[in-house]
């Protein structure tokens, strides 16, 4: 990697709410990442750059991503996105759980609270998506969002509510790209969010990926990210590794040509998801579900 790809900065998007704010569009993930080791990873994470962190209620980790901006003095002078557990949807259940989240991150403001995903089995997602907005309302969230959201489920509370998420945060990768999802998107204003977005070792290991690799002199992972943040997506990208913290926010320090990007948007193959499927997903994600699977 040159000097120059290591101080690249992270571009920024400017998503679709009434306020036009602006989000890194490069973000650095700390799902798996233990809480043991959550608050050096991040740490490490501000000091190489980022000025995107994201994590999630399920991820048991805030508190630790939360004490690393205390220790970096970071605390409200980065986006912090954080997410609600199925297990505490509805609308005072989500309101209280967002208190509980702000507390452990320790930031008066969370930049991005996230409906981590429909639930659709407990019947709660439109009243919890009323919630989300009553917290924007009041200033204690920038932009309220969801994850995991297909066309239907969005469609549900844009009637509902009669106001659109300005991100929907969904597992995307070249072999899983969600082109439809994607195109609805496009066509209501909600930026994607990819989570999972280097996939797993097929997508940075494709023809497409290597070839374009190999011909801009960058590693394939830089590839699959700045295809990603090309068209348009965020992307938060997990790494333990410093090494690869700065490879993945170098990233935008180049430019994939149009039959590039084509190429890599043509290993779609709606069967590659590595998540879950959020139609039949209904997990509590409470700590005892979480551990059970794996996740933490």
């Amino acid at each position: 990697m040159t000097e120059t790809q290591q101080t690249v900065e992270s571009p920024s998007v400017t998503l679709g709410d009434a306020n036009h704010t602006e989000i890194p569009q490069i973000g650095f993930g700390t799902f798996q990442i233990p809480p043991e080791d959550t608050q050096r990873a991040v740490e490490e994470a501000l000091e190489i750059g980022y000025r995107h962190i994201d994590t999630a209620a399920a991820y048991y980790n805030e508190e630790q991503v939360g004490d690393a901006l205390a220790a970096t003095g970071m605390a409200g002078k980065v986006w912090v996105t954080t997410k609600l557990r199925n297990c505490d949807q509805g609308y005072d259940a989500a309101l209280a759980a967002f208190e509980e989240s702000r507390r452990k991150l320790k930031v008066d403001v969370v930049d991005m609270y996230l409906i981590h995903w429909p639930f659709t089995a407990a019947g709660f997602t439109r009243e919890t998506w009323r919630a989300l907005l009553r917290l924007r309302d009041e200033g204690a969230v920038r932009v309220p969002g969801v994850s995991n959201f297909l066309p239907a489920h969005l469609r549900s509370i844009i009637d509902d509510s009669g106001e659109t998420p300005a991100v929907d945060q969904v597992e995307a990768h070249p072999r899983f790209n969600q082109p439809g999802l994607r195109a609805f998107c496009a066509r209501h204003g909600v930026t994607v969010e990819a989570y999972s977005p280097l996939g797993h070792g097929a997508d940075i290991a494709s023809a497409p990926v290597t070839a374009a690799a190999e011909a801009h002199g960058v590693t394939p992972a830089q590839v699959v990210l700045r295809w990603h943040t090309q068209e348009g997506r965020i992307v938060i990208p997990k790494s333990k590794h410093a090494a690869r913290m700065r490879e993945n926010l170098a990233s935008a320090g180049f430019d994939l040509t149009p039959a590039e990007l084509a190429a890599i948007d043509a290993l779609d193959d709606p069967h590659a998801n590595v998540s879950a499927d959020p139609e039949t997903f209904t997990h509590s994600q409470s700590w005892a579900d979480q551990h059970v699977r794996g996740n933490i």
